[in-house]
């Protein structure tokens, strides 16, 4: 057994770095969050959805449904573990690196990955409204395999 884990009452493996992450960013550490947290940031730097996390869950057999991911997700990235991103109409993904960065869509594939190759310039942003601030500027640029002349 590593340093960051002990045993629960139930003789199972418990992160406690992930329940720290969880209690710090404001949250209970319920047993589906810790669990559900753990299947996210296990792996570092990832974009899944709500759905490829819930058969995640399932595979490993922590037994949470579908809603109970949605909600978690959702909580995570009010508490700010977790980056949102919107990209094909009703599809959304959830990204575990909230840095400003940047994403390559591949369309048909429906797969995204961070844009490694340095910063990304947006010029000319308009001027925000009365009381307003740009929060944040996200770049998706939409990729597809080149089509054959």
């Amino acid at each position: 057994m590593g340093f960051d884990e002990k045993m629960d009452l139930d003789g199972r493996k418990e992160n406690v770095a992930v329940d720290k992450r969880v209690r710090e960013a404001g949250l209970r550490p319920t047993r589906q969050r810790i669990a559900l947290a753990d299947l996210l940031f296990a792996k570092g730097d990832r974009h899944l959805s709500a759905e490829e996390l819930h058969e995640e869950a399932v595979a490993a057999g922590v037994p949470v449904s579908l809603a109970t991911v949605y909600n978690a997700l959702h909580q995570f990235t009010q508490a700010g573990l977790l980056r949102i991103l919107a990209v094909e109409g009703a599809k959304t993904y959830f990204d575990t690196n909230t840095s400003d960065h940047h994403h390559f869509y591949i369309e048909g594939e429906n797969r995204i990955f961070d844009i490694d190759s340095g910063p990304v310039t947006v010029a000319n942003l308009p001027e925000p409204p009365e009381g307003m601030e740009i929060a944040n500027v996200d770049i998706v640029v939409r990729l597809r395999p080149k089509r054959r002349e």
